[in-house]
């Protein structure tokens, strides 16, 4: 049996039907504060909050693999009890879902706790894989709003270009990594195929819709605003760094989704024309 926490997100929803799939009975874990975990022939939902490990417990009981994602920069969650309790429970394999900036950003404010939930998790004594993603091509559903009122997508640093990843890939890496030894001891870092901009990701989803949309560059202090209407200060700081002035590797397209996978990271243009009814 298989753990997946965060059950209800754009990763663990995704996972959890993959492994459902396949044949794997799966506990769809979630903190019971927004959708619930997808409701399929072999997945039993539970409730937990990985900030109180003793909540995990429950879920765990006969499992064989876990794969854990927290929320946030996950500096509320005490690794330690969280990996003794899958131990206690006879895990024998955790996939994490960490951040490519835990290791291009390890000490900053933002990212520093998943470096250091990191760390723990391959001191576990379990069988360990982490995944590095970069940012979400989901993120542009923040976009929804205005493209359908405004037909107009507002956005900072229109032309610094990020190999976004589509979590789909993700969650097919974390299904590969928790259902073949082949992946232990592995940190895979996980993004798109090519490098694209806000402004270009704008034409993509024009082009998918049929209408071309308008661009407005937000400065750093407008976006800023914006993003802590939905995040803690130093993860909006800590993102906006990525987005503005992103170090080398985090420009740099890695092959390993096609590694882990065989076949190539999905584009943002495949994911665009997928998800294009969310934005009309």
């Amino acid at each position: 049996m298989i753990v997946v926490t965060g059950a209800t997100g754009n990763v663990g929803r995704v996972l959890v039907e993959s492994l459902t799939g396949a044949g794997h009975a799966v506990t769809a874990v979630s903190r019971g504060v927004s959708s619930p975990p997808p409701s399929l022939p072999g997945v039993a939902p539970m409730v937990a909050d990985l900030a109180d490990a003793a909540s995990l417990a429950p879920a765990l009981k006969g499992a064989d693999a876990l794969f854990l994602l927290v929320s946030g920069a996950g500096a509320h969650v005490d690794g330690e009890a969280v990996l003794r309790a899958a131990a206690d429970a006879g895990v024998s394999r955790i996939v994490l879902q960490s951040s490519q900036a835990a290791g291009t950003r390890p000490e900053a404010v933002s990212h520093a706790p998943l470096a250091a939930l990191e760390e723990t998790v391959r001191s576990s004594g379990l069988e360990w894989t982490v995944l590095r993603p970069a940012g979400f091509t989901t993120n542009s559903f923040a976009w929804i709003p205005s493209i359908r009122a405004q037909r107009t997508v507002f956005s900072p640093f229109g032309d610094v270009a990020l190999p976004a990843v589509d979590p789909l890939d993700i969650a097919e890496a974390a299904a590969a990594a928790l259902t073949d030894a082949g992946h232990a001891g592995r940190t895979y870092v996980l993004t798109g195929p090519a490098a694209t901009s806000p402004r270009q990701r704008a034409e993509i989803l024009g082009a998918a819709l049929g209408e071309p949309l308008e661009f407005v560059e937000l400065d750093r202090a407008r976006a800023r605003e914006q993003m802590l209407r939905q995040m803690p200060e130093p993860v909006a700081d800590g993102t906006l760094d990525i987005l503005g002035q992103p170090l080398p590797d985090e420009l740099r397209v890695s092959p390993d989704v096609e590694k882990v996978l065989g076949r190539p990271a999905t584009s943002f243009a495949s994911w665009a024309s997928r998800s294009v009814d969310a934005f009309r």
